[in-house]
């Protein structure tokens, strides 16, 4: 009963150690024939019988280590070179590893797939957040490598940074660069990879590692308008039509908009926002999409920047921001366009406002 409880292949189980509120400990030994030398091929010796204890599944509701009482074998002969050795068997544990090979699955599987927060698994398995993490990651790694259909053909590549963890006493923060398949008509978008670090380089680098058919494929680079990422385009997809995402497009506008209220703000009343400057209460109205203002808040919004905007700057730089996002509403390409020269042309004017004619500069080196 306890070998098939342990359920493991050729193994003996030795004893159960059963001592509350500690874990089940279950100890076991390989059903091993004689063995011999690997180097003069003569009849080897037991030399000793290291204890391993390994995280096992949970049994009974309770964590559970497995205790691999190992053969360490030795040639007797003195001129032999091959001195000890210890036979390994991945069925139950790999090499230096601290859970057990079906344990390690199960974790993958739960944190992987069912969404399961590695903490979450670590109680349940009654082990350090740590040496669980550890075997997601080798055993998450190797499904991620063996699967090579996993992404299939690309039309269009999207690259865009994503804030991963805050690392250490300080809160350092550590970014990372998501490679997506941006998708298309009847294609979802999803994952493809995930790149360390938002460098040029390394993004480059998983990039020239890809088949060159693969590579070929793809047409369009959808990009957050970064120096870096339109680099890695530039290098190593030289061919693809680069697009700056409407997303990061309409964000650039708001941050543009942002930077002419607080510039207007700080001339005006001589010192940051406050909680009953006008241009400070509507702060939030003017980010918002015009489409999503109720005619009580279209109202408000312009009340407060006939009281807190004297020259019009904001006012204009509301209105450009309108005018960008309006763009992905005309469907025609070469209509759209016309229509973004016509809009660039009128930023670059020299009475808008500095906002206004740097938000043009932008748009017009992604024309």
């Amino acid at each position: 009963m306890c070998e098939l409880l342990v359920g493991l292949p050729e193994v003996n189980v030795l004893g159960v150690e059963d001592q509350p509120p500690e874990p089940l400990r279950v100890h076991v030994e390989s059903r091993v024939d004689q063995a011999w030398c690997r180097a003069c091929g003569g009849r080897a010796a037991v030399k000793d019988r290291p204890a391993v204890t390994l995280v096992d599944l949970p049994c009974f509701g309770r964590p559970t280590r497995l205790v691999w009482h190992k053969h360490r074998w030795s040639c007797p002969e003195r001129a032999c070179p091959a001195g000890s050795w210890t036979i390994v068997d991945d069925r139950i544990a790999p090499a230096r590893a601290a859970l057990t090979d079906r344990a390690a699955r199960w974790a993958t599987v739960h944190v992987g797939r069912l969404g399961r927060s590695v903490n979450e698994v670590a109680v349940e398995l009654g082990c350090d957040w740590h040496t669980v993490n550890d075997a997601v990651v080798a055993y998450g790694e190797a499904l991620v490598d063996a699967d090579v259909g996993r992404v299939g053909q690309v039309d269009a590549l999207g690259l865009d940074e994503t804030l991963f963890f805050r690392k250490g006493p300080r809160h350092l923060k550590q970014w990372c660069t998501s490679v997506v398949d941006a998708g298309g008509p009847g294609r979802d978008a999803k994952l493809i990879e995930i790149v360390e670090g938002r460098t040029a380089t390394k993004v480059s680098d998983w990039l020239d590692g890809q088949p060159e058919e693969w590579r070929a494929g793809i047409r369009w680079g959808v990009l957050d308008m970064s120096g870096p990422y339109r680099k890695v385009f530039d290098d190593s997809l030289e061919h693809v039509t680069q697009v700056a995402d409407p997303f990061h497009v309409s964000k650039h506008a708001n941050s543009k908009l942002d930077e002419c209220r607080r510039r207007v703000q700080n001339e005006t009343l001589g010192h940051r926002g406050r909680k009953d400057d006008p241009l400070y209460r509507g702060r939030r109205l003017l980010t918002k999409a015009h489409e999503r203002l109720d005619s009580d808040g279209e109202a408000k919004l312009l009340s407060l920047l006939e009281a807190g905007d004297p020259r019009g700057e904001v006012r204009m730089t509301w209105h450009a921001k309108e005018t960008v996002r309006g763009l992905y509403d005309i469907e025609d390409p070469d209509i759209a366009g016309q229509y973004l020269d016509e809009l660039v042309g009128d930023m670059l004017d020299a009475e808008m406002p500095p906002e206004v004619r740097s938000l043009g500069r932008t748009l017009r080196r992604w024309r």
